[in-house]
């Protein structure tokens, strides 16, 4: 049985983590599927948005699988294990094609790791939210430690890390961790009504915004508004820039052609 499944409806492609009777825990064969996955759909032009969710009623993805990390020692963890998951997130997380969590239940450890890579989240009313690892004698390792702390106001990030507590998906609402929060049922229903108006969005000008929110997002404020000016010259040089602002003096919908 595969790890990963994906779905395409229209311009809007599911990836799902398929590991229901772990908890969809990821390993290193799953991580490796799923790149290779998440690989496919960037590079799919009629692909314009990409939700990741979890199978099954339980989780999203509850962590790591906790036997495969105690087997593991030192330099080999890092080499086997650590390396992949933050190639793979940070692949996730540097895509140019916006990304959507529907977080359907638990998103313990590497859950909320993943989580913290998309760009929105949808979480179900039932999901939990973590960073267990100080629990069992670690720490986050696949990004979370320095993705949290440039997302929330670090006292928070800090007692999440420092107490491995689990909150509720209105606690992750309130902290800011999570975009909405919608009964369990119509988690995935309300991730692709999101995904599917983005993806009406001129691609090319959705692409070109990613990256300079990116990108921008690492430099001082002075070059990040030298950088985001000189996108936004880009921009006014795309087709769908003017079909946008055409179709507004013209009072009708703007088709956009990723041109």
């Amino acid at each position: 049985m595969s790890a990963i499944l994906t779905e395409k409806r229209d311009a809007v492609a599911i990836l799902t983590i398929n590991r229901p009777a772990t908890l969809n825990a990821l390993d290193v064969p799953t991580l490796l599927e799923l790149e290779s996955a998440f690989d496919a759909l960037a590079a799919d032009a009629a692909v314009h948005v990409i939700v990741i969710t979890g199978a099954g009623e339980r989780a999203f993805v509850a962590g790591g699988d906790i036997a495969d990390l105690d087997s593991r020692q030192g330099l080999a963890h890092y080499l086997e294990f650590a390396e992949v998951i933050h190639r793979v997130f940070r692949r996730i997380e540097s895509c140019d094609k916006p990304t959507i969590a529907a977080v359907n239940g638990w998103a313990l450890g590497g859950g909320t790791e993943l989580v913290l890579a998309l760009d929105l989240r949808i979480a179900a009313d039932s999901a939990k939210f973590g960073l267990p690892e100080i629990t069992l004698g670690l720490f986050p390792g696949a990004g979370g430690t320095q993705r949290i702390l440039r997302q929330l106001p670090a006292c928070r990030a800090k007692e999440l890390m420092f107490t491995g507590d689990h909150i509720s998906a209105q606690d992750a609402l309130a902290i800011g961790l999570v975009n909405r929060v919608v009964p369990k049922a119509e988690t995935l229903a309300v991730a692709l009504e999101l995904a599917a108006k983005i993806a009406a969005r001129s691609p090319l000008i959705l692409k070109l915004l990613k990256r300079t929110l990116r990108e921008g997002g690492e430099m001082p404020l002075p070059q990040a508004l030298a950088y985001e000016q000189a996108m936004i010259g880009l921009v006014l040089d795309s087709a769908d820039a003017h079909e946008g602002c055409r179709a507004f003096i013209e009072k009708r919908k703007a088709v956009f052609t990723g041109r």
